[in-house]
């Protein structure tokens, strides 16, 4: 059995993400974790101020996998049916008919999804958690693969509505985009001099074999010390004196399955401690509701709640015994 190394699922990913960084500049952790997301079935939340690149580097992963991608543009006055579409009658034949809205696709992009109300909001739950969009008592089942990629601005607050913690749960990791560096920026300048690559990016993957390599993520092997590992970060969470709700049980199973995509994506069909390590801040800590007195020194002077939770969340895995033997075996 091949346990590391080059894979299928390794080559293919590779390829993914280096065509997406004909597009996108110095983003190559990010593009591997929303492959996580895809291989997991998840959804992500990218929470960056605007213009860090979030719409193009989504765009240009549904370009590279050949897949449907829409984008909302989520607002106050943005109505659930705007999103699941509605049931029309046509004169011609005389019936109902029903049109599908834009949560018909394999890729969506909810962008700013905090300034539309808490109803328009919880019209995502049931097609990311269950795939499928009930619209007048009638279930349509979506296209899979589905991934759900919501932006929101961490910063500005006026005419927002905070996510709800119920909703939050259902993304499977919260990410950053960051800014670049100074030779990312120039690299950037020289990439859109003359036209937008977006444009032009082919495909260089197809569904049927991101649907393949689902399918494998699912094997990846896990010891049992790691599950031990897993649970003991995850209960840490909850009896930390910082944090006043801690991780779910829905969050043990999630940063399971992302560490195994993780570890396919890196040509093993095995799990180390490290691919938990890696992955615990963006899977778990936008599930914590933390102490309103938990707060940390910073020299930059503003720290949004994700980076308090993040460092938690490091917090938590400095205390917590890290197994050591062979995971190949």
């Amino acid at each position: 059995m091949e346990s590391s190394g080059q894979t299928t699922a390794n080559t293919v990913a590779s390829k993914i993400i280096s065509n997406v960084n004909q597009v996108i500049v110095g983003k190559d952790k990010q593009i591997e974790l929303l492959m996580v997301a895809l291989l997991v079935g998840g959804h992500v939340l990218l929470e960056d101020v605007p213009g860090t690149g979030k719409t193009k580097t989504a765009r240009a992963l549904a370009q590279s996998l050949n897949l449907d991608f829409k984008r909302v543009q989520f607002t106050i006055d943005l109505l659930p049916s705007d999103l699941t579409g509605i049931h029309y009658y046509d004169r011609a034949s005389e019936q109902f008919i029903f049109r599908k809205g834009p949560l018909f696709t394999n890729i969506l992009l909810a962008d700013e999804i905090n300034r539309a109300t808490a109803r328009t909001q919880s019209s995502l739950l049931e097609c990311m958690e269950e795939k499928q969009v009930t619209v007048d008592g009638e279930t349509h089942v979506l296209p899979p693969p589905f991934l759900v990629i919501a932006t929101q601005n961490p910063i500005e607050s006026q005419g927002t509505f905070p996510l709800p913690e119920a909703q939050l749960d259902r993304f499977l990791m919260l990410l950053s985009m960051d800014y670049p560096t100074h030779e990312e920026s120039i690299a950037i300048l020289k990439r859109f001099a003359t036209d937008d690559p977006l444009t032009s990016l082919p495909s260089v993957a197809e569904p049927s074999e991101l649907l393949a390599m689902q399918k494998e993520a699912r094997n990846v092997r896990v010891a049992d010390s790691l599950y031990d590992y897993a649970t003991r970060i995850v209960e840490a969470t909850r009896t930390s004196t910082q944090v006043r709700i801690g991780a779910s049980p829905r969050a043990l199973l999630a940063f399971v399955a992302a560490a195994k995509a993780l570890a396919l994506l890196r040509g093993r069909n095995f799990c180390t401690p490290d691919d938990f390590k890696e992955l615990a801040v963006p899977i778990l800590s936008h599930r914590l509701s933390l102490n309103a007195s938990t707060s940390f020194s910073t020299e930059g002077g503003f720290q949004s709640q994700h980076d308090i939770a993040a460092s938690v969340i490091n917090s938590i895995l400095g205390t917590v015994d890290c197994p050591t033997e062979d995971f190949s075996l």
